[in-house]
C-alpha cells in the first residue's frame, strides 16, 4: 500500500509558522523526514489558503523541491488557483488532493488535471455534504468519474476518496465505506483509491491513535484500498503497509470473515488487535478504554 505523508501540514505549529515567515528549514528537515521514513507521496496541506495561496503554494513546492526531487507531491488546498500555480512546477507529475463532487469545484479543477497531466483525488463530498451511505458514495463516484473521462482523463488518474469518518461519532460510516471500497472497481474499474486516515482518530486519546489508524489500513486493504493519506511518524503503520507484519494483517482478515480467534493465546499485541477490529466492527461499544476490557 502506498503511503501519503500527511505531516506537511499547516495545521502544524512549527510548519504553520514556518509557511507565514516563508522559513524554508522546517518545511525541508519534515520533507527529508518524510524521505527517510519511506513515505511514497509527501502531501502539502496549506488549508483554505485565501489570501496567498497562489504565491505560497509554489514556494513551498520549490522548498521541497530543492531537498527532495524524487519523490512526487500531492498538492492539498481549497484554493484552486494556488494549485494552479504549483502545478506549474512540480518536477515529477504530482496527485492533486482533491476534487470534490461539486460542478462548481470539477468544472474548475477537473481541466487543470487534464492540462497538466495530474493524477486527483476524487473527494466524495457532493452538494449535500457526506454521503449518507454506500450507495451515495457510488452515484457521487460516478458523477465525477464520468466528468473526468469526459474531459480526457482515464480511471488509473484517479484516486476516490471515499471519506474516512471519526470512530467515537460516526461508526456506521466506516462500515459504509468499506462496503463501498468493495463496490468501487465495479463502479469504476481501473480506478485507484485513497483515504483520509487518521479522520479515524479523531478524537480518542492520543495514545489510542495508532492502533485506530493501524488496524482501520488493514480493514480498507483486503477491499483494495491502494494508498493512505497517514502520520509519517507512526513506524509500525509503515511496516503493516509495506507486508512486513503478515501477522497482524492475518488476524485481521481472519475476523472481517467471521473467524473469531482463540483470544487466550494471542499475545497483549495481537488481543488489543482484536479489541479495536471489534470496536470498528459495532460489536463492542466504543469507550476511551476499550483496550482494558
Amino acid at each position: 500500500m502506498l503511503l501519503i505523508g500527511e505531516s506537511l501540514n499547516v495545521i502544524s505549529r512549527k510548519i504553520g509558522r514556518a509557511f507565514k515567515e516563508r522559513d524554508p528549514k522546517p518545511i525541508q528537515e519534515e520533507a527529508l523526514f518524510q524521505k527517510e521514513k519511506g513515505m511514497d507521496y509527501i502531501d502539502i496541506n496549506l488549508g483554505p489558503a485565501k489570501k496567498d495561496g497562489h504565491e505560497l503554494m509554489p514556494w513551498v513546492v520549490e522548498t521541497v523541491q530543492e531537498v527532495v526531487d524524487d519523490i512526487p507531491l500531492a498538492l492539498d488546498t481549497s484554493n484552486i488557483a494556488a494549485i494552479e500555480a504549483a502545478l506549474k512546477v512540480c518536477k515529477l507529475p504530482p496527485l492533486i488532493n482533491s476534487i470534490m463532487v461539486r460542478p462548481e469545484r470539477y468544472e474548475k479543477m477537473v481541466p487543470l488535471a487534464a492540462e497538466y497531466d495530474a493524477d486527483f483525488i476524487a473527494l466524495m463530498w457532493g452538494p449535500e455534504g457526506l454521503p449518507r451511505d454506500e450507495n451515495e458514495r457510488a452515484a457521487l463516484c460516478v458523477e465525477l468519474v464520468y466528468f473526468a473521462n469526459e474531459a480526457g482523463i482515464p480511471n488509473e488518474k484517479i484516486w476516490v476518496d471515499g471519506i474516512v469518518t471519526p470512530l467515537n461519532i460516526q461508526q456506521p460510516q466506516l462500515m459504509s465505506l468499506l462496503a463501498f471500497q468493495q463496490m468501487l472497481q465495479d463502479i469504476a474499474p481501473g480506478v485507484k483509491s485513497t483515504c483520509g486516515l487518521s479522520n479515524i482518530s479523531n478524537g480518542p486519546p492520543e495514545h489510542l491513535r495508532p492502533i485506530l489508524n493501524q488496524t482501520y489500513m488493514v480493514m480498507l486493504q483486503k477491499y483494495g484500498m491502494y494508498s493512505v493519506i497517514a502520520d509519517p511518524r507512526d513506524d509500525k503503520l509503515a511496516e503493516i503497509a509495506k507486508g512486513k507484519r503478515p501477522d497482524i494483517v492475518e488476524l485481521i482478515h481472519q475476523m472481517m470473515d467471521g473467524e473469531e480467534p482463540d483470544r487466550d493465546s494471542l499475545s497483549k499485541e495481537m488481543q488489543d488487535y482484536a479489541k479495536t477490529v471489534d470496536v470498528i466492527l459495532g460489536k463492542t461499544l466504543y469507550s476511551d478504554s476499550w483496550l482494558e476490557l
